[in-house]
């Protein structure tokens, strides 16, 4: 830098003063709030995942899981085992307890359902670290899933979809699946 230059740059800076040090720091931004439930919604969700089915075989899955209403056909039933339906949105319920989990999938079948979805993917785990009771979501999403009217068939996914920790959940009636639409 020549003489000049730095005489320039003298004058230019000569009016500067520092900045002063802050004491404070701006806060950090808050969480997003979350809705709370009324609380006779919430005594209503927990009656209702306390309640066991009323037939205790239903809780006796083994490893795959599959349920069908009455009405969905035969070979519906058998392409959505084969993965053959496209899956157009998927909740993974990991790590959520089971009032937490239960909340969460019936908000994300309604929400399927106003959305027009025809197949979804629910990912329960496999328990894997529920020791000896064996995988509680599991076994509570089975029960949740066939109580649902919007759920006309689910069935265990292809391992590359999760395997025995997921499921492929076919929404709407039976009736919509009759061999006008498939």
């Amino acid at each position: 830098m020549s003489d000049d230059d730095e005489h320039a740059f003298r004058d230019a800076m000569s009016d500067v003063r520092p900045l002063r040090l802050r004491e404070t720091y701006p806060e950090a931004p808050k969480p997003p709030a979350e809705a709370r439930f009324r609380r006779l919604d919430e005594q209503a969700v927990l009656r209702e995942s306390l309640q066991p089915p009323a037939d205790p075989a239903l809780l006796d899955t083994g490893e795959e899981l599959i349920f069908r209403r009455p009405g969905l056909r035969d070979e519906v039933l058998r392409r959505l085992r084969r993965g053959q339906f496209a899956v157009e949105d998927e909740i993974d319920l990991h790590g959520l307890g089971r009032h937490a989990a239960h909340e969460a999938l019936r908000e994300f079948i309604g929400a399927s359902m106003d959305r027009r979805l025809r197949c979804v993917r629910v990912v329960h785990g496999k328990g894997l670290r529920s020791g000896p009771r064996g995988p509680v979501l599991k076994h509570v999403v089975n029960h949740w899933l066939q109580r649902m009217q919007d759920v006309a068939a689910f069935a265990t996914a292809r391992p590359v979809d999760g395997g025995t920790g997921a499921v492929y959940v076919l929404l709407g009636r039976p009736r919509r699946f009759d061999r006008r639409n498939d």
